[in-house]
């Protein structure tokens, strides 16, 4: 029996070793050209996501759901597009763009998120929507 007990104990260990690198996940995108397109999810604890983009016709999406997540997403060119949506603790979104037509959106739920936004350019929309407690967003246009 205690046999048993020491190989069921091993056994779950180098099950929760093998899922520990999920808990460190990080996605990074770059794009140059036009007509790119990024998306991304990501479940779990402190993950990042990053996604740079350059050109023309461009569009970023990010979800993440857990607690500790960053998501950032810049875009420099025309009609781009930006989302990041989280759900979880400790969140942090930020979106940078740069030109003309562009959207961003961050939705958050939880409790101690920060959002941040930049656009510059013609025709710019920002849309920051929070629910919790302790949430801090800034957004900054010059369109």
């Amino acid at each position: 029996m205690f046999r048993k007990s020491v190989l069921s104990t091993v056994a779950a260990l180098a099950l929760g070793l093998g899922a520990a690198p999920a808990f460190a996940n990080g996605i990074t995108i770059q794009q140059w050209g036009y007509g790119n397109a990024t998306g991304g999810n990501q479940a779990g604890w402190m993950n990042q996501i990053g996604v740079y983009q350059n050109g023309w016709y461009n569009n970023g999406v990010s979800q993440q759901f857990g607690s500790h997540n960053t998501a950032a997403v810049g875009q420099n060119g025309y009609s781009n597009y930006g989302n990041t949506w989280q759900n979880g603790h400790f969140n942090a979104a930020g979106i940078g763009q740069f030109g003309s037509n562009h959207t961003a959106i961050i939705s958050q739920d939880g409790n101690g998120n920060v959002a941040a936004g930049v656009q510059v350019g013609n025709g710019c929309h920002g849309n920051v929507v929070q629910a919790g407690s302790g949430n801090v967003a800034a957004f900054v246009q010059a369109c």
